[in-house]
Order: C-alpha cells, then structure tokens, then sequence
C-alpha cells in the first residue's frame, strides 16, 4: 500500500508524471541507441552479395523510373503464406547497395525479390511487351517500347562513382572497367571472364534477342539476378550460429 500512496504522487501531478515518463523514455532510448554507436555495421554481412553490375544498376534505374515499385514489392516476409509462395524470406543484406531500397508498400502484382532465374530470358521480353499474353489477369501496362530505346552506358561510371559516394563498396577497377562490363554483359559472344570476377553469378545473355543493346536488356538483367545472389541452401542466420 505505501507503494502505491507514492505512486498516487504522480498520477494526481501533471509536472511529476511528465517529468517521469521523459526519464523512463530517455532510458530506454538511450539502452536501443547508445550500442549502435559501437557496431561498424548493423547489418549482417551474407557470403554471396555484391554490389550491382553495371548493366543490372541501369536496369534498376530504369525499374524505378517506370514506377514498377507502385505495384511489385520486394520484401518476403517471414510467413508461411509469403514463403511457400515466394521463397526464403528477405533479408537486410540484400537491400545494402540499394539506394532507394525496393521494399513497396502494396503488391498490385507479386512480389519479385526472388524473380531471378524463375522465367526466361524470352518470357520477360513478352511480359514486358505484352503483359496480358503471359498472365491473362494483369493489369500491368506494356512497356514493349523498352526495346527500342538503345543505351551505351556512356554515364554509368558517373552513377557507379555517385553509388560509392553514399557507400556502395565499388573499386577503382570496377568503375573504370564500367563500361566495358556494361556491353559485355548482354553480348555471349563477348570475354566476360573479367565481369564474372568482379560480379560473380551476374547473368551474361542476349536478354531481348536483339543486336543492339536496349533499355530491354538493363530491365531484364536487374530481374534476373533478383534474390539469385545468397545461396539459402547453406544460409544460416548469425543468431542461430
């Protein structure tokens, strides 16, 4: 009882419960954020990611010019609905070298974090130019005027260099071999031994079947590679380690 006549105190003073609450808020605040000071990186590091190739960051920018994040999301969560439908849930690793990240707020259509490798080169090609003739249901747009745009990548060192400014982890190497890696990327024919080394797992294809290098290519070689990166076979988490 004597306990709680001195808690009566504060309830029955404004000044006194204010200046409470402000206490047991500050402490814990301080408790979650003081640590954070100490950790060179609140991320869990996962062998197998890598920074964009430089045709796969085009692609992005093109995703995210498009608005294709109104619609697809790109967060599994960790649900038993979410995923038997579409894979290992997501983890913050694969959203480091985004700047934005992808996650969306609503699935207009499905979620493609784990996109990659699911459908061929062709099936894009078509879903892109002509949604409804691969998924009768869709209501997604045509975007077939992505295979007329030619690209030559004639920036992407500049975008690589503004990427390593806000922290992705691009090398000298990897930004003066730009532009040779952007064609190299959707030419088979070409030596993409070096892309590989600084990309590994990064998907070298003709990706629209056409001679000349198109924003088509950019989209579909950022799609490819889509949740292809950790291998979830071997994966386990540090906190169950």
């Amino acid at each position: 009882m004597g306990f709680l006549n001195k808690h009566q105190i504060l309830e029955r003073s404004p000044t006194l419960l204010l200046v409470g609450s402000l206490i047991v808020v500050s402490i814990g605040g301080i408790v979650e954020i003081a640590p954070l000071f100490y950790l060179e990186n609140t991320i869990e590091e996962v062998e197998g990611m890598r920074p964009y190739s430089p045709l796969e960051l085009t692609g992005r920018d093109i995703y995210i010019r498009e608005g294709c994040y109104n619609c697809h999301s790109q967060m599994i969560r960790p649900m038993r609905d979410e995923v038997e439908r579409y894979g290992h849930y997501s983890l913050a690793a694969e959203s480091m070298y985004d700047h934005p990240f992808q996650w969306g707020s609503k699935r207009t259509g499905p979620d493609v974090a784990r996109v990659g490798g699911r459908y061929s080169d062709a099936w894009h090609v078509d879903h892109m130019s002509d949604p409804q003739s691969v998924v009768p249901e869709s209501i997604m747009p045509k975007y077939a005027f992505l295979s007329d745009v030619e690209i030559e990548g004639e920036y992407i060192q500049d975008l690589m260099k503004t990427h390593r400014f806000v922290g992705v982890p691009y090398t000298d190497e990897m930004i003066e071999q730009g532009p040779a890696d952007f064609l190299a990327q959707a030419d088979p024919d070409s030596d993409f031994d070096g892309l590989l080394e600084r990309y590994p797992n990064a998907v070298v294809s003709n990706f629209d079947a056409q001679s000349e290098l198109t924003e088509m290519d950019a989209l579909i070689a950022y799609l490819q590679m889509l949740g292809t990166l950790v291998d979830f076979s071997t994966f386990t988490p540090e906190a169950s380690r």
